[in-house]
């Protein structure tokens, strides 16, 4: 291949210094060279291919995958002689919604159940924004809890409840949930319109809202933002449109978090996959 174009155009290509590049061929190849040069070659197409985001946890299991066994700190160790790194979560301060209202609200049901063991027994849902050149766009998302796939989202240059109800309705379509479901959200006030309420009592969709100021209860949602805005680099550059930052947001939550980002809580499958899999093991019980 280094025949056919320049080490440089491959560096840039893979994402690799060229220091690192030139360590690896300064001396004599041992048979453990050898084996560490074909790998660090591999861990450079998979760190490619997450988008600059994984670190080594995440590429063993890119590699084991692909039937390649390693360890950890042989991947960190190769990760570093190639300049490569995982990008690493801001810390974010939690958000308080403006729950100053006067609608009732749902108890926290969440807090009593086990942990879902199917698809379409919880739905978490939240709000956030993004920053752009032209103002803030926000952003509504509905999570399956079991397997941290994205449902249902929806974005809006303005923070009101029809940005909720937009993406309950998405997800609705996309997954057609049995009554039952369980519905848990912060206690802002879009979650307690009644648009919204009525919109789920139609679904056969129960509620449930988090304590009042504990973001907490909702922490996988918290951690959905961390990753999004992280793994887009949209809380260090924000797009210049508000369309540039939806077609970010539907890039990576379609083409990349859905199918294909590694979840350590899914024992490093995406919820893709994790849905797949389990879903054929479901049947295969049944």
């Amino acid at each position: 291949m280094t025949g056919e174009h320049s080490i440089s155009l491959l560096c840039e290509v893979l994402g690799v210094a060229r220091s690192g590049y030139y360590r690896w061929s300064a001396a004599a190849a041992t048979d453990r060279q050898r084996d560490d040069s074909a790998l660090a070659a591999q861990i450079a197409v998979s760190h490619r291919q997450s988008r600059g985001n994984y670190g080594a946890p995440r590429i063993v299991a890119d590699l084991r995958e692909a039937g390649v066994r390693t360890s950890r700190r042989r991947c960190a160790r190769l990760m570093g002689d190639l300049g490569l790194r995982g990008r690493k979560k801001h810390r974010r301060k939690p958000r308080t919604t403006d729950s100053r209202h006067d609608q009732p609200v749902a108890p926290n049901l969440l807090a009593l159940l086990e942990k879902p063991q199917a698809p379409d027994q919880v739905w978490l849902t939240d709000i956030t924004y993004l920053d752009t050149g032209e103002g803030w766009l926000y952003l509504a998302v509905i999570l399956d809890a079991w397997s941290r796939r994205v449902v249902g989202w929806a974005c809006a240059a303005t923070l009101v409840a029809t940005l909720v109800i937009a993406a309950l309705q998405d997800a609705i379509k996309r997954r057609g949930p049995q009554p039952g479901l369980l519905h848990h959200s912060d206690r802002g006030s879009q979650y307690v319109d009644a648009d919204l309420v009525a919109a789920l009592n139609a679904a056969g969709v129960a509620r449930s809202m988090s304590r009042a100021g504990n973001c907490y209860d909702n922490a996988t949602m918290e951690s959905f933002w961390s990753s999004l805005k992280t793994e887009t680099a949209m809380d260090l550059q924000p797009a210049a449109t508000r369309l540039a930052a939806k077609l970010a947001v539907f890039d990576y939550i379609e083409t990349f978090y859905n199918p294909a980002r590694r979840h350590s809580a899914l024992g490093y499958l995406s919820p893709v996959v994790f849905e797949t899999k389990n879903s054929k093991q479901h049947s295969k019980a049944a």
